[in-house]
């Protein structure tokens, strides 16, 4: 297949999913929809022989990157400079595709040529608490997809069921390689304010898996991520006021997750001051009578209340 020829290229970063990773070649390699490379990115990853054992069977048709540590945005950009598509389909390395997956996605790019981008609905594994649950049932996408719904999360993408024509992810300057979390959603809004358009499809055409161990369920790192997305966008983007307001109040509420999360763990570690300090912080934005009474106690009591909240089975619930 000459390089003209091919029409996706699929960009896999992988760092420590050596034991998922053939679950997600397979899922690639049983597309009905053929015309595609495949893109592995070991990202200074600490099971890079394991990975490369587990890779041996599929060598003669990925192409195979090593590269220091850069975390998923440079991942994705060394694979995306090396990318031989018109458009550049995201996969994690610990998620996986149906059949139909790009087939689906191809045929609606291919029926509304304006469309840049593409993405889908998924359905979560490995998590017993999300069975049955889809990602757009937790994080539904509803209306057109704008810069102000995506700002708002009315729309929200999921990368590993994505599809953007290369030139616009190109132009829009690729991943932002300061963002470990959320570089994704940085791209989608970059692509949007240069008036790329995004659309999306209620069908479950991917999996997608729920671990603790994964970047995404870093509470306390996305928060802060995601205060400096917007804090970003505050900068560089030329905003109706309409949509700048939009942006400010989300600006305020993404800073008061990251308060809250940096209150439980000031908790969780015994540093009470500090602990109360970003609680209240949190609770100027929140206003809940559970905060308010943590942070009573933490005046008062700060070694009971330590204690109290330990012991209650979800700390993250129960103090929202």
């Amino acid at each position: 297949m000459g390089p003209k020829e091919i029409k996706v290229s699929i960009i896999i970063p992988a760092y420590n999913t050596a034991k998922f990773i053939r679950e997600t070649l397979h899922s690639v390699f049983a597309q009905t929809y053929e015309n595609f490379e495949v893109i592995v990115i070991n990202d200074g990853s600490p099971d890079t022989d394991e990975l490369q054992q587990v890779l041996a069977p599929y060598r003669d048709r990925i192409q195979y990157f090593e590269q220091p540590n850069r975390g998923p945005s440079g991942a994705r950009n060394t694979g995306i400079k090396r990318a031989r598509g018109e458009y550049l389909a995201f996969l994690d390395s610990d998620d996986s595709w149906l059949p139909d997956y790009l087939s689906s996605q191809m045929k609606l790019l291919e029926e509304i040529p304006s469309l840049d981008v593409v993405y889908c609905d998924a359905q979560y594994f490995g998590d017993p608490a999300l069975a049955g649950k889809t990602y757009m049932q937790t994080f539904p996408s509803n209306g057109p997809v704008t810069l102000e719904s995506l700002i708002k999360a009315d729309c929200v993408v999921m990368d590993s069921c994505t599809i953007a024509r290369s030139q616009v992810v190109v132009d829009a300057g690729l991943f932002d390689e300061k963002f470990r979390h959320c570089e994704d959603y940085d791209l989608w809004l970059r692509i949007l304010y240069r008036g790329g358009h995004m659309a999306y499809q209620k069908k479950v055409l991917g999996r997608y898996r729920s671990r603790p161990s994964s970047l995404s369920r870093n509470a306390i790192k996305m928060a802060e991520t995601l205060v400096a997305v917007y804090e970003k966008a505050e900068r560089r983007m030329e905003l109706s006021e309409e949509t700048r307001a939009i942006l400010k109040k989300q600006l305020k509420q993404a800073q008061a997750h990251f308060d809250l999360e940096a209150g439980k763990n000031f908790l969780a570690s015994g540093d009470f001051d500090r602990a109360k300090d970003s609680l209240t912080k949190a609770n100027n934005f929140f206003h809940r009578s559970k905060l308010k009474m943590a942070i009573l106690g933490l005046q008062f009591a700060p070694r009971w209340t330590r204690s109290a909240v330990l012991a209650w089975h979800d700390l993250s619930s129960r103090l929202e």
